[in-house]
């Protein structure tokens, strides 16, 4: 997976995007999954003090959360690791 190509797509549509995808984009970022307690995996940053909830639906995430995230990664300008 390109990680640069997969990000761009999910900044044009949050929609229908797998799970395991996002969780590898999220730890070139540098989120760490912390906890997961039934659907919800929890991840967290070392360098800032946010915490994303993504929840596993039929090995897909919810776009609302992918949202989340992109604003996080901006507010934050966290950059991607290759």
């Amino acid at each position: 997976m390109n990680k640069r190509k997969f990000l761009q797509r999910i900044i044009l549509n949050q929609n229908n995007v797998k799970f395991n995808d996002i969780v590898i984009l999220m730890e070139s970022f540098g989120f760490l999954l912390d906890r997961i307690n039934g659907s919800h995996h929890i991840f967290k940053h070392l360098d800032i003090s946010v915490i994303i909830n993504l929840q596993k639906v039929r090995d897909e995430v919810k776009p609302y959360q992918v949202r989340q995230l992109l604003k996080i990664i901006e507010k934050y300008n966290l950059k991607l690791n290759l």
